[in-house]
């Protein structure tokens, strides 16, 4: 079966919407030298996809998965994504079952590469699967070279920052300090601050240690929740 003619991309076509489609390349840098190059879009909004992805991901084959995931199109692999996250959630009861799906998506983290599609997996399925396992393969993602490897691993770290579990996420953001992508500040401050949401002197500790080196977006991200007048303190640095 060809992409084009599978079912979930074919119900995808029947919602796009074409001032979507003419926004989302702008909206996910797709231009010459920019992170999204080359990236199409069929102009089909989240909530949509959402939809597609509940009525299919109990049906869908690993076949299908990997069909999908090679899609030229941002939202079929999203909604493949989405849909992979439900079959992992809802459906996979064992660890042998658990684990093919953590298997093929490890195989096609080459496809998993924009910022939405890495935040809307890696930590319901890698952070989840990982999370009383070694985390060796995580940390391995996030000294990759490869952008979208790094913040999948930073982002894997979600699932053990909502357990209360820190140490992960501070390492792969000592050691993105120096990162030279705003995406990877991005990620970094963003799970720093949800560190600084469940334990605030966790993400102090590290301020105090770091705050002087971090790239301003990170710091940024990270201090976001703190009052304006402690905003402006760590923003001294």
């Amino acid at each position: 079966m060809k992409p084009k003619d599978h079912p979930l991309v074919t119900n995808l076509k029947k919602v796009t919407n074409s001032k979507k489609a003419a926004f989302f390349p702008k909206f996910f840098k797709t231009g010459k030298g920019q992170y999204g190059y080359g990236d199409k879009f069929l102009g089909v909004t989240v909530p949509e996809q959402r939809k597609i992805a509940k009525s299919f991901y109990s049906s869908l084959s690993q076949d299908d998965f990997k069909l999908l995931l090679d899609n030229e199109y941002h939202e079929v692999r999203l909604t493949a994504l989405l849909a992979l996250v439900l079959k992992y959630q809802k459906t996979a009861k064992t660890e042998v079952e658990k684990k093919r799906i953590v298997d093929l998506y490890k195989s096609k983290l080459d496809r998993i590469n924009n910022w939405d599609l890495v935040d809307s997996s890696a930590d319901k399925i890698l952070g989840s699967f990982y999370f009383d396992k070694n985390r060796g393969y995580l940390h391995k993602l996030s000294k990759s070279k490869n952008l979208w490897e790094v913040r999948i691993g930073i982002l894997a770290t979600f699932y053990f920052i909502r357990c209360d579990q820190f140490e992960d996420t501070l390492v792969m953001c000592r050691q993105v300090l120096n990162h030279e992508h705003d995406l990877i500040h991005k990620a970094s401050g963003w799970m720093l601050r949800e560190i600084g949401n469940r334990n605030k002197e966790t993400l102090l500790a590290f301020l105090n240690q770091h705050a002087k080196d971090m790239p301003r977006t990170m710091l940024r991200y990270a201090i976001e929740k703190f009052p304006q007048t402690e905003r402006q303190y760590w923003l001294t640095f």
